[in-house]
């Protein structure tokens, strides 16, 4: 019997090695592609049967080309990089890390909006610029955490967690996510049916939902007028869940006063973009999962979903399983709303 093949798409900045010994000892021949470039995956994956992902895209185009392939396992808690359609209908397993990194996440948003709501950058600049109390105080206050409600879009493990965390420090926290189990919904976390009654009520409104077809540009101009005046956005999930457009007019109006983005549109910003450049934008590269744990866990995770694939048939966490025939809904984690949720009638 020929030794199964795993292919290591793009690493980033993580080390595959921990991930890549778990497959050998189980009897991979592992390979690191080391790009996102179709034309260099599909060269080391030539015979694979299983693909771990960072941010490569794996679509129709690049599956023709793996004939051979039977697993492709994410090194995230979002999947929209593969074409999921595509893979269910080619009998693939596709799988995700549904709570490799919910604490970091979690933990970041929180500092993002405690950073935001008490203008931490804007202190750092005026004293490195040579300023002091008067020179920060001129321009606008800080906010009191106690006074302000936070608003979460999507309901799921990252926000659950968020909302735990922020209970103690904020007025308040609301939540929206119309697939979220009613039985399970935390007492403390008022329960909205409509997102935009969500967005009037929040003084900062945080993103956890993924990316897709119904999300994307769900914060759009509509959205953003619902909010209150002067509040603040957190978008650690997708970059593409945002209008760039309208998030800056919005800034520009002083319907926001500052948004924290670790995550963009285009990856990394390139230079001229204008939310790169701004003022009341907070800036973080596409980071809140990192942790010195969570940096093992997406290499490894990946690793065990194929490991016990091969062994036993089935993998860890799928979210397409093809002996189904559609979708597994990751447990834990709200699924896409429809259209109608920009309107007031996210995952």
């Amino acid at each position: 019997m020929d030794q199964p093949i795993a292919v290591f798409t793009d690493t980033e900045d993580l080390d595959p090695e921990p991930g890549a010994r778990l497959l050998a000892d189980a009897g991979f021949d592992v390979r690191v592609a080391g790009s996102r470039d179709p034309d260099v995956i599909a060269a080391a994956a030539a015979g694979a049967t299983a693909l771990i992902v960072g941010y490569a895209r794996v679509d129709a185009g690049l599956l023709d080309r793996l004939p051979s392939l039977r697993i492709v396992a994410t090194m995230s808690a979002g999947h929209d990089m593969v074409d999921t359609a595509e893979a269910r209908r080619r009998g693939l397993w596709v799988t995700h890390l549904p709570d490799a990194a919910t604490e970091d996440v979690a933990v970041h948003a929180l500092a993002s909006t405690l950073s935001l709501v008490r203008r931490l950058p804007q202190a750092d600049a005026v004293v490195r610029s040579g300023g002091w109390s008067e020179d920060f105080t001129a321009a606008e206050l800080p906010r009191r955490a106690s006074g302000l409600t936070l608003g979460l879009v999507g309901f799921g493990r990252i926000a659950r967690r968020f909302a735990a965390l922020a209970a103690p420090v904020l007025g308040g926290v609301a939540a929206y996510d119309p697939h979220a189990d009613p039985a399970g919904w935390p007492a403390g976390v008022a329960r909205y049916d409509d997102l935009g009654a969500l967005a009037a009520a929040a003084d900062v409104l945080s993103l956890h939902v993924p990316l897709t077809p119904e999300t994307r540009a769900l914060v759009d101009a509509r959205l953003l007028a619902r909010m209150r005046p002067g509040s603040f956005l957190v978008n650690v999930s997708r970059g593409e869940l945002v209008d760039a457009a309208a998030l800056l007019d919005a800034l520009a109006s002083g319907r926001l006063t500052g948004a924290a983005l670790d995550v963009f549109p285009v990856e990394p910003p390139p230079a001229g973009d204008p939310l790169r450049g701004h003022r009341r934008i907070q800036l973080s590269p596409h980071s809140a999962f990192l942790s010195d744990s969570s940096r093992r866990a997406y290499v490894c995770g990946p690793a065990e979903n194929v490991v016990a694939w091969h062994r036993t048939g089935r993998p860890l966490t799928p979210v397409v399983d093809p002996t189904a025939g559609h979708p597994v809904a990751p447990a834990g984690h709200a699924t896409a709303p429809t259209t109608a949720s920009t309107e007031g009638a996210p995952a």
